[in-house]
């Protein structure tokens, strides 16, 4: 393949989990068929994240950060990290281990047929609330938008450039992007990966938003998707 690999990695407060998520990491780019690079994204972390990232950087030529002056939540950081972006493919994943950069080997065989790559998380080792509100939310969104994909939040993504630097922005978007995708008449790919119990530290989410912030979420997404301006270019004179 002549493609290149940039992955997102948004930070925030992961000091517990970041050592172990670079060893996994590591293996990942000793082994991978596509030139690959890692930008991690410092969400305005309090806790010893940012010093473990600079170090891994210093290290490395394979990886990069980026600190944002505030921890501004995941949708942002995820924006960043795509601005910054020059590769023909980004790849997202969290830094909790909760998947792992291994199965993005299973995900380049799909291009450049598909313009978007998305995991879906086979027998999740999560709490049961965790669970229950993530397939609420799940099933609300489909009976809401109809996108036809079954584990929209899977932290475990690999997206055509051109079609991730298309998407209109806005908060909670991240759980969204393939939606956003096949908004752009992009074809996207569902494939099971596997997950893992949390490596270490805690989760940053709570019953505010893994329920009620994608309720009204949602709503958004519905407002863009009946604003969105799409056209094709039958002729012209040059």
């Amino acid at each position: 393949m002549n493609d290149e690999f940039t992955i997102i990695v948004p930070v925030f407060n992961e000091e517990e989990s970041l050592p172990a998520f670079f060893v996994e990491m590591d293996k990942f780019i000793s082994v991978t068929p596509v030139a690959s690079q890692v930008l991690l994204v410092n969400d305005g972390s309090t806790d010893g994240s940012e010093t473990l990232l600079k170090n891994k950087c210093a290290n490395s030529t394979q990886y990069r950060y980026l600190a944002l002056d505030k921890n501004y939540g995941l949708s942002t950081a995820v924006k960043a990290g795509i601005d910054e972006c020059n590769s023909s493919l980004i790849g997202y994943i969290d830094a909790d281990l909760q998947t792992k950069p291994e199965d993005f080997l299973l995900y380049f065989e799909y291009f450049p047929q598909y313009d978007m790559v998305n995991g879906i998380r086979e027998k999740r080792k999560d709490s049961i609330v965790k669970r229950f509100s993530s397939r609420f939310a799940n099933a609300y969104r489909r009976l809401m938008i109809n996108d036809g994909i079954q584990d929209t939040c899977c932290p475990l993504k690999i997206i055509k450039t051109s079609y991730a630097k298309e998407m209109p922005f806005f908060t909670g978007m991240h759980r969204f992007i393939p939606a956003l995708i096949k908004l752009q008449n992009g074809k996207v790919k569902q494939i099971p990966v596997s997950h893992y119990p949390r490596h270490a530290g805690t989760s940053k989410y709570h019953l505010w938003n893994r329920l009620i912030g994608p309720f009204f979420d949602t709503l958004a997404f519905r407002w863009i998707r009946s604003r969105h301006i799409s056209y094709e270019i039958a002729d012209r004179n040059r």
